[in-house]
């Protein structure tokens, strides 16, 4: 199983590019962010790898980060989600767009990439609203792929919401909160969240 390439870049062919490492030219395919992320041809290059085998082939589907490659890994969980769907959002959606998308139930956003129509769309944002962090703890940790606790994260989105606040604006409160103290307990996060709805009102 392969976890990760490093070598030099051999050619992009459309979605796929040829890794050169120690001579071995490895066929990965990516999303379109990736490629634009990973530099040119004859340039070192470093990607995480998702091996997938099948009876009749062995597919390597590469990736600049690790925020980039957990995602795939969430979204191919959706029925109707194969790789290449998948790759598609990726490469049209950022992650942070794409967590957007999904806590304020917009699907229009995910109907841009290629392959993704109405009826996907809606079962994309239906299916992963319980399971995708509700947001990241600040922009550093972002960077990283290192979310929040799902169950912290869709306790106190979930708090706010039964107090009648709209998703988006909820989503917001809570990213702000956590952005101030990534370490609160849910009671001080539901708190802050509410502080920063009320800052949010007197600016209004």
């Amino acid at each position: 199983m392969i976890g990760k390439l490093s070598g030099r870049i051999d050619s992009i062919l459309g979605a796929h590019v040829i890794v050169d490492v120690g001579g071995v030219g490895y066929v990965v395919m990516c999303s379109a962010r990736t490629l634009r992320a990973i530099g040119a041809v004859g340039e070192a290059a470093s990607l995480r790898i998702e091996t997938h085998v099948r009876e009749d082939a062995i597919n390597l589907y590469g990736f600049a980060d690790t925020l980039e490659q957990d995602w795939f890994r969430l979204l191919t969980t959706v029925q109707g989600v194969g790789a290449r769907v998948a790759l598609a959002i990726l490469g049209t959606v950022s992650p942070e767009q794409l967590m957007q998308a999904i806590a304020t139930q917009d699907k229009t956003a995910l109907t841009q990439a290629d392959g993704v129509g109405p009826k996907l769309a809606l079962r994309l944002v239906t299916e992963l609203k319980d399971k995708t962090p509700a947001f990241m703890a600040s922009p550093a940790r972002l960077a990283s792929a290192a979310p929040l606790p799902p169950s912290l994260a869709g306790d106190a989105l979930s708090a706010l919401l039964n107090l009648g606040y709209r998703r988006a604006e909820a989503f917001a409160a809570v990213s702000a909160a956590a952005t101030r103290d990534p370490e609160a307990k849910l009671d001080a996060l539901i708190r802050a969240s509410l502080v920063e709805l009320s800052r949010k009102d007197s600016a209004a």
